[in-house]
């Protein structure tokens, strides 16, 4: 089954990021494990969170640079 969405978006896009106090608590947590410190699980899961949507939000400004203005 194939599912294809139709999705507005913004003309912005391109600058779309994580705010700047996200992507520094999602550094200090990348950091402390490069460290060998180890993340508490609710930590673990709170960066694979942030990594997650850091990746979709970078997904989202590719797909846009391809689209025609």
């Amino acid at each position: 089954m194939t599912l294809n969405l139709e999705v507005e978006l913004p003309d912005d896009l391109p600058r779309l990021k994580l705010p700047r106090a996200v992507a520094a608590r999602l550094q200090a947590l990348l950091d402390r494990q490069d460290a060998g410190q180890p993340l508490t699980m609710q930590e673990r899961e709170e960066a694979e969170g942030l990594v997650n949507m850091a990746e979709l939000l970078t997904l989202l400004r590719l797909r846009a640079e391809r689209i025609p203005q």
